[in-house]
């Protein structure tokens, strides 16, 4: 079973830049779907974007299409997210996730592993 850790996460104005990453360990990397989901106060948490386990696909939602920019390292063990131009309505809890039962493709909806999450605040 994976386990996964989150950091990067914190306080930037409108505009900036952060970056997230996601350690795993207890698993192959490799065999693992990837993707990051948030989760904003009094929302539901939603889909951000999500890697294939090859790193050859991927898959963002509408919202932080052509700014935000997910990646993966499997040699490493890691994954991020580099977030750019960011918005108020970033502000959230951005969770790591995985899923190792399906194939090489990507996803929108969440797989059987979680991180605790790292909180992202943009100001205006």
């Amino acid at each position: 079973q994976v386990q996964l850790v989150e950091s990067g996460g914190g306080l930037v104005q409108a505009g900036g830049s952060l970056r997230l990453s996601c350690a795993a360990s207890g698993g192959t990397f490799s065999s693992y779907a990837m993707g990051w989901f948030r989760q904003a106060p009094g929302k539901e948490r939603e889909f951000v974007a999500s890697i294939s386990k090859s790193g050859g696909s991927l898959s963002y939602a509408d919202s932080v299409l052509g700014r935000f920019t997910i990646s993966r390292d499997n040699a490493k063990n890691t994954m991020s997210l580099q977030m750019n131009r960011l918005k108020p309505e970033d502000t959230a809890v951005y969770y790591c996730n995985a899923g190792a039962r399906y194939g090489d493709t990507v996803y929108r909806t969440p797989r059987e592993y979680w991180g605790q999450g790292t909180q992202v605040t943009v100001s205006s």
